[in-house]
């Protein structure tokens, strides 16, 4: 089975598409407020045996707070992973309009990963493209491609939309990437195929739908920690009651539920219309 771990684009920054985030962040975004909820919930995951820790370069201030907590509790045998490629835009705003833009150049690459450095320091294990697409071209980058190689850390790929087993069956044929991350869960399950072919790490996104399926998470997220070719599925929790929740899947029966499958260019039409908050 594979395991539990904590991705940090709930914690990071005061809005995100998730449904009921407002709620269970609270009242109180200020920075200060989500530092102090982010340390609470590392200290937790930690406690309960999370030993994966995800975060992103457009998770607001998500490096930040993560590397802070590192530093001052040293937790031994932690994995951590970022993503470069989107630039956070929203200045703390809620419901800004974009709250990220993509930038998949080499500049981008290279100032970024300066930045997670900075953050995270020699705790940073992978570094990811985040959300590579066919239309980003960035795995047809030769320059983006050549400065990873050059970077000195293990390298990965997350991907999203439609074309997400195009995109793992392109990252495979490089023979760059040491794991890929990808969505699933029980109502988009396209890319189930391309992540049984990959043969190497998988980490799990988004494995309850943005909180569409948050009030069956732990059959949810059972069900993703025991595909075969899974290796960490991340909870997105934003507070120690939902990831109290998000852990008893560790200890609940894997269901299949067929009849939550969706079509997937619905699934991600319907993503694109959740509303940040």
């Amino acid at each position: 089975m594979a395991r539990l771990g904590l991705g940090l684009a709930s914690l990071g920054r005061p809005g995100y598409l998730n449904i009921g985030h407002d709620a269970e962040v609270g009242a109180d975004k200020s920075v200060k407020a989500l530092r102090a909820r982010s340390f609470e919930v590392l200290d937790f995951a930690y406690e309960q045996g999370i030993r994966d820790f995800d975060t992103a370069r457009s998770y607001g201030r998500g490096e930040e707070f993560l590397g802070e907590w590192l530093r001052s509790r040293n937790p031994t045998e932690v994995t951590v992973s970022s993503k470069w490629g989107y630039v956070y835009t929203a200045e703390w705003e809620v419901a800004a309009d974009p709250p990220e833009v993509k930038h998949h150049d080499v500049e981008t690459f290279k100032r970024q990963l300066e930045e997670t450095r900075a953050n995270l320091g020699g705790f940073l294990d992978l570094y990811q493209i985040h959300s590579a697409t066919p239309e980003s071209g960035v795995l047809a980058n030769d320059a983006v491609l050549a400065a990873m190689a050059e970077a000195g850390v293990a390298l990965g790929v997350s991907v999203s939309g439609t074309s997400q087993a195009e995109t793992i069956d392109a990252a495979a044929r490089l023979d760059l990437f040491d794991s890929v991350q990808a969505t699933w869960n029980l109502h988009e399950r396209a890319a189930e195929d391309a992540l049984a072919r990959w043969g190497k790490k998988v980490i799990v996104k988004e494995a309850l739908a943005n909180g569409r399926l948050a009030a069956r998470d732990a059959e949810a997220l059972s069900a993703a920690l025991h595909r075969p070719w899974a290796t960490v599925v991340l909870s997105g929790a934003a507070s120690i009651e939902v990831l109290r929740s998000n852990l008893r899947a560790r200890e609940t029966p894997p269901r299949d539920l067929p009849e939550l499958r969706e079509d997937s260019a619905a699934y991600w039409a319907l993503r694109s219309s959740l509303a940040w908050n």
